[in-house]
């Protein structure tokens, strides 16, 4: 197998044994992150009734003109901040964090500090 394959898979398990203790409810939904190669998405869930409350990206038309020439650390502290003004709009507060397997430093650090600063705790 390639590298590149034994990382992901490596990512998978970290993801299933992370998702085992890890249930977003109305009260407290789970911010989901996936990292891609250029991009970054955020989302709300509900694991309860399987939707999604909220949902940001670096893709996002509200976003992607604030992070026009942004590094990638940069624009992913921007999702991370817009993400919690929407949650606040939508009175949330409280949030289970989901790092989907990706370690915690560089864009999902980045974003989740964005998110800390706009109000939500997790």
């Amino acid at each position: 197998m390639s590298q590149k394959n034994m990382r992901e898979i490596a990512r998978q398990k970290r993801k299933r044994r992370i998702r085992k203790r890890i249930f977003g409810t109305e009260q407290c939904p789970r911010l989901s992150v996936f990292r891609s190669a250029k991009h970054i998405y955020a989302q709300l869930v509900v694991d309860t009734t399987g939707s999604t409350i909220l949902a940001a990206s670096t893709l996002s038309p509200e976003i992607r003109g604030e992070i026009g020439g942004l590094k990638k650390g940069d624009a992913a502290k921007k999702v991370g901040e817009w993400i919690g003004r929407k949650a606040a709009e939508k009175d949330i507060r409280k949030v289970v964090f989901d790092r989907n397997g990706f370690l915690y430093h560089g864009r999902v650090k980045s974003l989740a500090e964005g998110a800390r600063e706009s109000g939500l705790q997790f």
